[in-house]
């Protein structure tokens, strides 16, 4: 969409309101930006996002909201994903924090988008409306590799656009768009922290243009390096309490089944060591080895309420990283030369470093078999064996002598583009074409940090006196002399000798290598008239490889508490033809349509479409409806994993029982197909000039979701359903839960429906107030989010109005902004929040007389979670000196310190992992605290 230079800022204002008719009320604050920091400055050009065509005054039917630099930098994030995920339809992200338990999979430390929490694999990230080389097997995009200092908007299209950009645009496109038109030079300092202490980051970026051959060339580049400090082996106070969810200690009719709240613990280890069966259970072994008796309160299961629940968490507590380290290096080049007129050609290269650490949690180790000549074992546990005529017993310990599992990954990504661009003749129409071709390339170096292997920590663990010279061996020693084992004190805390960890711990490591190759056609032209006007017509063709590679040592395939990664190779290509057309119906009403046919390699031929229509009756009134069929092809994960394993536990009849997870791809799964519906108004009432308000209802419908069953649902439908399918996935060695296998495959559905909300009004409040200086501008984007479901062919399960998980939505998203500026002062405050919800949708809530349900159903004492209002302020001050232009800015996330609503669902009772992680949304709801960056921005 194109907007034309007007002579006054009043008429500038319009027209960028007539933009936001068009296209979205958030176009207007990238308008409203531009007005504010320009004044009366043209517009330029602006090619919406979800569109191949590109025609003048085109008015799109489907929903963009447009980010500009100002927004980006008035949100004070320390990247441009951080500011694009405060967004209420971008839900369910990930950043390199909240991503630190993916390990097993690469993926800790990728910040990936997710728009309406459908899943990251369902949003189409692109870099100037092109695709770039994923970051991992399941196909995720790590958005930190893009150059921060060049993105001059972000759209972020909330439709399905598979029509215009191939798969994986169901729930929509975000695009980063560049200035490849920057002349001049700056340089951007910054410098953050949490407010509590700790987290310490920094940045330093230096971006250039510069024009050369008269203007016909351009030369661009940027670098830049970011640093984070992590927050490790530390918990707020609010994550403290104990509160976490279990089945009911206290049974019995009209009772609920789950009680939720504080002061509930593990009752199953504690970190130096808890026997778990037979006479001496509840005996524990604590600082340096000393006996003592645990108080277990309440119990059920694996939890309990009081007693020295404090003491049992003390070993998980804080072990999953507050904020991870994180360290970033990057440098793009761009270079454009005009060989004529009409032909313009470019070359493009692009590097990405990246090393982070993080923690996931304790490495738990349960049901021990300790037997009673063990070295180590204290005096008096060894007498009260002999005592009992016991010959062994059980321990579980969450090793707080050992270092918390996590990874320490590196990638580095490689992007080079080659194309051009140009217009030429044809038939007596002037057509505009470009063509591009991209190779792209990550490496990872995938390490686990020091995990312990299962094989050498139960022979380390089996240490007995030598008789031949009274010295402390391993019992496989005695018989294998030449093993190598070295035994290992594992009866406290504080008692583990470091000989003995040095042998049981190990860092599995993966090398993997993820390459994309793309090259694509496009042509269009709005050349041909019709009975109403102009024609619009694009068309191209696309080709594109994915492929991987990967290289594990045979050591570190299996045995590991975490890691135990798997070699997975596999490529596809996929060939693409689509065609795009805008026809003027009559005056006021414009129809959209476009389709693409496309061919995997691996699946074959698939069809994807799109049809709709604007209608603007009135200059104030504009209606907009779209119908799309759309696609998520599997990626390389889901059609060629060899078993990605995991490490947890599950509950079964209310006992947690450890297990290995086996993750294995499906070659045969195919592409996913959505339809998607979208109906929307938007208002610009003449009578309230600079106010722009747009209201669009979606409704997508996934059929053939590729993806699994997780393990505890297996458990679920085996052992509460009676599925016999099920219970054949689950693998037993000597009657002990051993595996559980898990199968990407096309599932039944998701359908997902709600209603975006955007309103933007800009004034000069000398207009209401004569002599009143400056210029406001205030913005608030809503979602309301009326069903998520997910129905996997024995359950469906909506998950709106559900505040538990990354992935679930709340009813209500919002974020609201106001901007005031005077002069060279910019004031910007933000406030972003979500309402009440739930912790399941599956639950009854009550206290007692609680109902008999329907199986599937559950009743508990508390079902309600709290929304959550979060403040973000910015202020900043733009100075000349001289040539220099100079700008100094202060950012304060959650200016008032709000600490996060805690959650925690009976449904993860059987994780390990569950005392470790913070109990609340980490999505929702801030988890750092106050934060504060400042910076300074310089420009030649």
């Amino acid at each position: 969409m194109s907007t034309k230079a007007v002579s006054t800022p009043h008429s500038t204002l319009y027209t960028a309101l007539r933009a936001c008719l068009y296209g979205t009320a958030g176009a207007a604050a990238l308008a409203s930006t531009q007005v504010q920091a320009q004044g009366a400055a043209a517009l330029e050009e602006v090619v919406i996002t979800g569109s191949r065509v590109a025609r003048s005054g085109f008015e799109t039917p489907t929903p963009v909201s447009a980010l500009s630099a100002e927004d980006i930098k008035a949100d004070g994030s320390a990247n441009v994903a951080e500011f694009v995920m405060t967004l209420p339809s971008v839900q369910g992200s990930t950043t390199g924090s909240t991503s630190s338990g993916a390990l097993s999979n690469g993926e800790a430390g990728i910040a990936a988008l997710n728009l309406r929490a459908l899943g990251a694999g369902r949003t189409l990230v692109l870099l100037d409306g092109q695709r770039s080389v994923v970051s991992s097997s399941s196909g995720r995009v790590d958005t930190n590799t893009f150059p921060q200092s060049l993105v001059k908007r972000v759209e972020v299209v909330t439709g399905g656009a598979s029509s215009a950009y191939g798969s994986d645009a169901v729930s929509g496109v975000v695009n980063f768009i560049l200035d490849k038109d920057y002349e001049g030079f700056k340089v951007d300092l910054e410098y953050g922290q949490v407010g509590s202490g700790g987290g310490e980051n920094d940045k330093i970026t230096l971006t250039g243009g510069i024009p050369f051959a008269d203007g016909d060339g351009h030369l661009l580049f940027s670098a830049e390096q970011a640093n984070q400090d992590g927050i490790h082996y530390e918990a707020p106070d609010w994550a403290q309490k104990g509160h976490f969810a279990m089945v009911n200690p206290n049974p019995g009719a009209g009772a609920p089944t789950f009680i939720t709240g504080n002061n509930i613990g593990i009752s199953a280890y504690t970190p130096g060591g808890l026997i778990v069966d037979g006479p001496l259970m509840g005996t524990y072994f604590g600082e340096g080895g000393s006996i003592n008796q645990l108080n277990y309160g309440a119990v059920a299961g694996q939890w309990m309420q009081g007693g020295d629940w404090e003491y049992t968490n003390s070993g998980m507590v804080g072990t999953n990283s507050l904020l991870a380290e994180d360290n970033r290096d990057s440098v793009f080049g761009r270079v454009s030369y005009k060989l004529t007129d009409s032909l313009e050609v470019f070359g493009q290269a692009s590097y990405a470093g990246y090393e982070g650490y993080s923690h996931y949690i304790n490495p738990t180790d349960r049901n021990i078999t300790i037997y009673a000549d063990n070295a180590y074992l204290p005096d008096e546990v060894a007498a009260a064996m002999a005592e009992q005529g016991l010959d062994s017993f059980l321990m579980s310990t969450s090793n707080a002598d050992m270092p918390a599992s996590g990874s320490r990954n590196k990638r580095e990504t490689v992007r080079l583009v080659a194309g051009a661009e140009g217009i030429f003749e044809a038939f007596g129409k002037s057509v505009d074409w470009d063509f591009y071709y991209q190779h792209g390339k990550t490496e990872t170096d995938e390490h686990q940090t020091p995990t312990f292997n299962f094989s050498r920590l139960a022979m380390a663990t089996d240490a007995v006196i030598d008789p031949a010279t009274g010295g402390i061996v391993c019992r496989s020693t005695l018989s294998d002399p030449g093993n190598g084992c070295v035994p290992l004190n594992r009866f406290g805390t504080g008692v583990a000798n470091e000989d003995g960890l040095d042998y049981v711990l190990g860092r599995p490591r993966r090398q993997q290598e993820f390459q994309q190759d793309v090259a694509a056609l496009t042509f269009n032209t709005n050349d041909f008239e019709g009975w109403a006007g102009p024609i619009s017509l694009a068309f191209g063709l696309e080709w594109r490889k994915e492929q991987m590679d990967a290289d594990v040592d045979d050591e570190y395939t299996s045995g590991w508490k975490y890691g135990n990664y798997k070699e997975t190779r596999g490529e596809y290509d996929v060939t693409e033809f689509f065609v795009e057309t805008v026809v003027p119906i009559f005056d006021g009403l414009d129809f959209n349509g476009a389709a693409r046919l496309t061919d995997y390699s691996t699946s074959g031929e698939v069809t994807t479409w799109k049809a709709g229509f604007t209608y603007a009756p009135i200059d104030d009134v504009t209606f907009r409806v779209t119908q799309s069929r759309d696609i998520r092809a599997p990626n390389l994960s889901e059609l060629y994993e060899t078993g990605t394993a995991r490490t947890n536990a599950v509950a079964i009849n209310g006992e947690s029982v450890p297990f290995i997870q086996a993750l294995k791809g499906n070659p045969t799964v195919a592409p996913e197909e959505a339809d998607t519906l979208g109906l929307g108004i938007v208002l610009q009432p003449s009578f309230a000039p600079g106010l722009a308000l747009s209201a669009d209802y979606y409704e997508i419908e996934i059929d053939g979701v590729i993806s699994f069953v997780g393990a505890q649902d297996v458990a679920d439908f085996c052992f509460i359903n009676n599925v016999q399918s099920y219970c054949d996935q689950m693998n037993y060695v000597n009657g002990q839960l051993s595996t559980i296998d898990l199968y990407y495959d096309n599932l039944n559905s998701m359908t997902a429906k709600g209603i975006d909300y955007e309103v933007s009004y800009m004034f000069s409040p000398g207009d209401l107030i004569d002599g009143f200086p400056g210029q406001v501008s205030l913005r608030a984007m809503a979602t309301n989010y009326l069903e998520n479901i997910t129905d996997n062919g024995v359950t469906a399960r909506d998950l709106a109005g559900v505040n538990d998980n990354w992935n679930y939505t709340p009813d209500w998203v919002y974020r609201m902004t106001a901007t005031y500026t005077l002069e060279d002062w910019m004031f910007n405050l933000t406030l972003r929040g979500v309402s009440d919800g739930v912790l399941s949708n599956e639950f009854v809530q009550c206290s007692s007389n609680c109902p008999t349900v329907a199986a599937g159903k559950y009743t508990i004492n508390d079902n309600s979670v709290d929304g959550g209002l979060f403040t973000d302020a910015y202020l900043s001050k733009v100075m000349s000196f001289g040539d220099v232009e100079s700008e100094f800015f202060i950012s304060v996330k959650n200016v008032f310190d709000e600490d996060p609503e805690l959650i925690s669902n009976p449904f993860y009772q059987g994780g390990e992992n569950t005392v470790a992680y913070l109990q609340t949304n980490r999505t929702l709801y801030d988890t750092l605290g106050r934060t504060f960056r400042v910076g300074m921005r310089l420009e030649f």
